[in-house]
């Protein structure tokens, strides 16, 4: 698969002789940092659908950093599978470059620390894939088009596999959305801080701001949500593929999550919300213009 060949790339090209072209991208980027980050915390689904394929999911495989004298590369690693103790076994998919430790075809076992992506192909459409994607985001939108020909799959908004739990900002995201399809209240409520939605809300202000205020306005944000959801039910979240393709950090405990929601329809929807991280982890503050 022609995609094997690309990695990390950003200004620098590498031609080869009857193999596509290698892209390289410094570590250091934003993007990158990011896609592989994502990678990490979405791993599981990546494991999961391994050991119990669904329909339709047709090729799986994963990057691995390998380190030889100093120089460092991100292979793909095709036919993989993990040990018990989650140390991941594979194939090396493309030709190395930099690194001669390993070569194509070569049977290998790393150490889980070492995954920097994976990547799945449902029904021709990539899943996964986070630091192919950051190259992608990063050619201008002319260039796009041409690239996913390259690789010969489908590169849409994607379906990003979040643990639904409060130890990140996109799992708190994801915990409120299933309390609303789940037409929980309280547990919706439990996905929000109101406190602290209440007190962005009125820094923003200028005036002192008391705790007697933010109490008070915390209060009626509650109140306005429970009657909101009373008057409007439960936003439909069934059978809606979403992807988070962006944080931006405030401050260490606020950051802005954007999260990019594609329907059955092929309709798709852009929202930017705010997260706080609680003493309880983190928690869902409100959509921000």
């Amino acid at each position: 698969m022609s995609l094997l060949s690309r990695f990390f790339g950003k200004n620098k090209v590498v031609e080869r002789e009857s193999e596509p072209d290698l892209v390289y991208i410094p570590n250091e980027d934003e993007r990158m940092k990011w896609a592989i980050e994502k990678a990490g915390l979405t791993l599981w689904h990546f494991e999961k659908s391994l050991k119990s394929p669904v329909s339709g999911q047709e090729y799986f495989s994963i990057k691995v950093m390998i380190e030889d004298s100093g120089k460092v590369e991100h292979i793909w690693l095709t036919s993989p599978d993990f040990d018990e103790e989650g140390n991941l076994f594979g194939e090396v998919g493309n030709e190395p470059v930099q690194i001669k430790t390993v070569k194509l075809g070569q049977k290998i076992g790393v150490m889980r620390s070492l995954i920097s992506d994976w990547m799945i192909v449902e029904k021709g459409r990539l899943v996964g894939g986070y630091t192919i994607r950051a190259i992608r985001e990063g050619l201008p939108e002319a260039e796009r088009q041409a690239f996913d020909e390259s690789i010969g799959l489908l590169v849409d908004a994607g379906s990003d596999y979040f643990k639904p739990d409060f130890d990140t900002p996109e799992g708190a995201i994801l915990s409120l959305e299933e309390a609303y399809q789940k037409n929980d209240i309280d547990k919706a409520l439990s996905c929000k801080d109101f406190y602290q939605e209440a007190k962005l809300m009125l820094s923003a202000m200028d005036f002192p701001i008391e705790e007697e205020m933010i109490v008070s306005t915390s209060e009626a944000l509650a109140l306005s949500f429970v009657s909101y959801i009373e008057k409007e039910g439960m936003p439909d979240f069934k059978n809606i593929n979403r992807a988070f393709t962006q944080r931006d950090k405030v401050d260490e405990n606020y950051w802005i999550i954007t999260e990019v929601c594609t329907y059955p329809d092929g309709g798709i929807s852009v929202q930017k919300l705010q997260t706080y991280k609680t003493a309880q982890g983190w928690r869902v503050l409100g959509v921000t213009s």
